[in-house]
């Protein structure tokens, strides 16, 4: 029979074993992991600007082809780094952290936020990249602008954990859908960003329908969490956008 201090030598061992293992397993499939999110990140960036066709097989090499420019700015709409070279994956506007620069923003430090541009049959095309909070977790997409950053090309929306049926049906065609050619400002040039509404917006005026897309029906706190993301990471721009005139 064996002591109590065998026993927890041998377990004490097995647990130092066990967590070698593991932390190995997890260094070796690092690169693959952050590969394909990069590959990932790609898929979306292209399929907002509508771009047809992509994969895991062919998304870095598309997105080397389509994006001429990788863009940072500062909260005061400097641009910081520009970068127009290969491997735009390397870049660090494709590896900023989106999530960190946003609570800079919220808790009133300086930010930076990433602008990648595209050239799709001869018309640049602006994408920028959303952050917010859905119900259960986080959600994201990507929003690409035509040149004149004030009409919608097309958006992606993904999630973690939004109620499949409901709130998840952001990321399906009946909701992104709804966003080409919507637009980010009045008539007026004053920034009124894309709203989620619940009741229907073809009750609203003309002039203001353009302005708003439908809810997810039995979605609200996920819809509301799109509508508050795609104000608070657009309205960032802003500042860069007036000076460009």
């Amino acid at each position: 029979m064996y002591s109590n201090a065998y026993i927890f030598r041998y377990a004490g061992l097995m647990v130092i074993l066990v967590a070698a293992i593991l932390s190995s397993a997890a260094m070796l499939l690092k690169p693959m992991q952050e590969r394909n999110e990069a590959v990932d990140k790609m898929q979306s960036i292209l399929s907002s600007a509508g771009i047809e066709n992509v994969n895991s097989k062919n998304a870095i090499e598309l997105f080397n082809d389509y994006v001429i420019d990788m863009i940072v700015i500062d909260n005061e709409g400097n641009v910081v780094d520009d970068y127009q070279g290969d491997g735009k994956q390397n870049s660090e506007a494709f590896n900023l952290n989106l999530k960190e620069q946003l609570y800079n923003k919220s808790t009133n430090k300086s930010f930076r936020l990433p602008l990648y541009v595209l050239e799709k049959d001869g018309q640049r095309i602006n994408i920028i990249p959303l952050r917010g909070v859905g119900l259960w977790g986080p959600v994201w997409g990507n929003i690409a602008l035509k040149e004149d950053f004030n009409t919608v090309v097309g958006v992606t929306f993904g999630h973690k954990s939004e109620t499949p049926g409901l709130g998840a049906e952001i990321e399906t065609p009946i909701f992104e859908d709804q966003f080409p050619g919507k637009q980010l400002f009045n008539d007026q040039g004053n920034f009124v960003s894309i709203g989620v509404i619940k009741g229907g917006v073809t009750s609203f005026p003309l002039d203001v329908q353009r302005h708003k897309v439908d809810a997810i029906s039995g979605g609200t706190i996920t819809s509301n969490g799109v509508n508050d993301m795609i104000k608070n990471v657009l309205e960032s721009y802003v500042p860069y956008i007036q000076k460009r005139g």
